[in-house]
């Protein structure tokens, strides 16, 4: 990546997206968006999808976390707010209705949202008011294949991620097929897309300064890519 090159350019780095509201001032941005929704303008040969994480407050991360497969007895598991329409379908489906597929809202003071994560074979991403979700940057670092229930989600850093051999992408409308779904994984298929979910982590890592590979570097080299690709006047 040359200096000229990123210098050339004009970059947009936003959570959450307010270009829309001026179309004409942002016409000839790259846009760096945590919401890369396809059904709301978002351009995946021009925008990059930035991954969505909760960073803590004393150290970068997130840290990483989970059990070995063999200890994982858990098929799925989700605990998050109740806002948006995939998330009330999802409840509506599962909550409290199967011991295999754990679907919480907040979690009782009893319970650890980290230790679950980390005794999951899969944890649910559905979107919430907006498309992404911290959920899949969470459940890569516990070592759990994320499902990711949403419509039009363009993922992050899929030009040289194959998402499918580490997850598993579920239409919303399939909400209900969901434990069928995942059951119908065979156990060399799952122990493939854990241990490329292991192998990916690196790549939601976020540190300071930044190292080759890690969040930081993989956004910088999908803002390179697209700048390959757009001509400004």
């Amino acid at each position: 990546m040359t200096n000229n090159l990123l210098m050339k350019t004009v970059y947009f780095l936003q959570a959450p997206d307010v270009s829309a509201t001026n179309p004409k001032l942002y016409k000839h941005f790259i846009r760096v968006l945590c919401n890369a929704n396809s059904s709301e303008g978002f351009r995946p040969e021009r925008d990059v999808s930035l991954p969505e994480l909760n960073i803590p407050y004393d150290h970068l991360g997130p840290p990483l976390t989970g059990q070995p497969p063999e200890n994982r007895s858990i098929l799925a598991f989700f605990a998050g707010g109740n806002h948006g329409h995939v998330r009330k379908y999802l409840f509506e489906t599962w909550l409290g209705k199967d011991n295999d597929l754990k679907v919480f809202t907040y979690l009782p003071k009893t319970l650890n949202y980290t230790e679950l994560l980390g005794r999951s074979k899969y944890c649910l991403c559905p979107s919430g008011y907006e498309v992404a979700s911290p959920r899949i940057v969470e459940s890569i670092s516990a070592g759990c294949v994320p499902v990711i229930v949403s419509d039009h989600y363009v993922l992050p850093f899929s030009d040289v991620l194959d998402w499918s051999k580490f997850s598993v992408h579920v239409p919303v409308e399939k909400i209900s097929d969901i434990k069928k779904i995942l059951e119908g994984i065979g156990m060399n298929d799952y122990l493939k897309m854990q241990k490329m979910v292991m192998k990916v982590q690196r790549h939601f890592i976020v540190h300071r300064p930044s190292r080759p590979y890690d969040l930081i570097d993989m956004v910088l080299h999908s803002v390179w890519l697209r700048r390959l690709n757009v001509k400004l006047s």
